[in-house]
């Protein structure tokens, strides 16, 4: 089964929590695929994972760039997986109907939205009844995260 970790982002938006976990993925030795809401999504965090920190650099690529195979982070808006990630990140709602494909599974939402909120808390009924291991992360006063009991 794939371990899912829901992330719920109360301090920093998107474009500031999904850099630092890709860090960390890569870090780990893992590919991963990001899959946002839409193609404008898609672009705009190929732009920001370009210039979220200056001192920073998080190869990736998405469809506009080619060559997925070769991309360690690969953006997308539609479930692919050209770079055999096997870090899965879901974000604005996305989701993914073989997510079993995945080691491991980062959902992410909005969590000052009460319907992106609600919607979370489906996922989380639906993929415990499937069988995954979840773990629920909330961001600290400082940004980081904290893993709460579920």
């Amino acid at each position: 089964m794939t371990d899912i970790a829901f992330y719920h982002l109360t301090r920093s938006p998107l474009e500031a929590a999904l850099p630092k976990l890709l860090e960390k993925s890569l870090e780990a030795g893992k590919r991963a695929v990001v899959v946002a809401g839409s193609s404008q999504r898609v672009e705009a965090l190929n732009s920001t994972l370009w210039t979220y920190e200056a001192a920073s650099w998080l190869p990736h690529g998405s469809a506009k760039d080619k060559h997925g195979e070769d991309q360690p982070v690969w953006l997308t808006d539609v479930h692919e997986n050209p770079n055999s990630a096997t870090f899965l990140f879901l974000t604005d709602g996305a989701v993914c109907e073989d997510i079993g494909a995945y080691e491991r599974c980062f959902e992410l939402f909005d969590g000052t939205s009460p319907e992106t909120v609600n919607t979370a808390r489906e996922r989380w009924k639906s993929y415990k009844a499937a069988g995954h291991e979840l773990t629920y992360w909330q961001q600290t006063e400082s940004g980081g995260w904290s893993k709460k009991d579920t």
